[in-house]
């Protein structure tokens, strides 16, 4: 089991910027990558980005330009630092990973509001 942890959500106003981080825990062993999905109020949730082991990415059209995913291999960290936030970017954002079995783990989800 792996067990992640966010951190760094809030309110912000419209062009402000955020850094989440992800502490993951637990068995890592065959966790290829991790990443960020988000859900707002009403709707599906929504990949954002992810980052394999190897540092390669990928980003929702939606967040390319402003959004830039990291990780710390040993940290077990993963970071999302957003920039230039819109009100349509307000959800739950919730850390994922993955392993090779394609086991998805899950956080909590942390809030992010963006006001305009």
């Amino acid at each position: 089991q792996v067990q992640l942890v966010e951190s760094g959500g809030g309110s912000v106003q419209a062009g402000g910027s955020l850094n989440l981080s992800c502490a993951a825990s637990g068995t890592m062993f065959g966790i290829v990558a991790m990443g960020w999905h988000r859900q707002a109020h009403g709707k599906q949730r929504d990949l954002v980005a992810t980052i394999t082991s190897g540092g390669s990415t990928n980003y929702a059209d939606s967040v390319k330009g402003r959004f830039t995913i990291s990780r710390d291999n040993a940290k077990n960290t993963a970071y999302l630092l957003m920039n230039s936030l819109k009100p349509e970017d307000t959800a739950v954002y919730y850390c994922t990973a993955r392993n090779i079995w394609g086991t998805f783990f899950w956080g909590q989800g942390t809030q992010v509001t963006v006001s305009s």
